[in-house]
């Protein structure tokens, strides 16, 4: 998942940054193996020399990509969670309210979400190295590592209502964001994808609310 690069793409100024833009765009509408230095070059106005001053291979470019895409993803986690109520605050309202606020971004993209890097590159992972494996594993761990934390406090101050792993429901919340995205783009509706994360946002609500004596 991506969000501030969800918008319009950005143009930088920066040739490095402009390969990135075009390759990330062509990634995430084909797929990687069918986006080529070849038509990235072409885009972007530069030589192929040009390319290799910035990436060694189609793998170190891989990685930038992917690297970006991750400091951009929790960035924007940060932002979120930064407009929610203060720290010492109720952590169930607090990642409530960081829900919301994920579902309306999301439904103010006039497009939909153009897709996510991560999941683009499961699908294609043995075109990648170990490195670029290792990251893209990394990226999805750190759904956990964010959300985890955060459960187990709210756990400890509304326990649930069931019997649930706590981990399983850190990876849940990236399960739903990412087949949103899917169910978005399969089905041409972008408004799947804030409503998944609504639904979503409900059932964590059930899931902690007090049980009715």
């Amino acid at each position: 998942m991506q969000f501030e690069r969800i918008c319009p793409m950005r143009k930088g100024s920066h040739t490095r940054d402009r390969i990135l833009d075009i390759a990330e765009s062509g990634v995430l509408a084909k797929g990687f193996g069918a986006t080529s230095i070849e038509e990235i070059v072409a885009e972007a106005g530069i030589t192929k020399n040009g390319f290799f001053y910035h990436f060694s291979d189609k793998n170190d470019l891989a990685r930038a990509l992917l690297q970006r895409y991750i400091d951009n993803e929790e960035a924007v986690l940060d932002q979120l969670f930064a407009a929610t109520r203060e720290e010492g605050g109720d952590p169930l309202t607090r990642l409530l309210e960081a829900l919301e606020g994920m579902a309306r971004m999301m439904r103010d993209l006039p497009t939909g979400h153009p897709g996510c890097l991560v999941a683009t590159y499961c699908y294609s992972e043995r075109m990648f190295d170990a490195g670029v494996r290792d990251l893209n594993r990394a990226a999805v761990q750190q759904w956990r590592e964010r959300f985890l934390p955060l459960l187990e406090a709210i756990a400890e101050r509304h326990p649930p209502r069931d019997q649930v792993s706590l981990s399983a429901v850190a990876d849940m919340i990236s399960n739903t964001v990412e087949g949103g995205i899917i169910l978005s783009k399969a089905l041409g509706e972008p408004d799947v994808l804030p409503d998944q994360i609504l639904l979503l946002r409900s059932y964590l609500r059930l899931l902690f609310s007090p049980v009715d004596a």
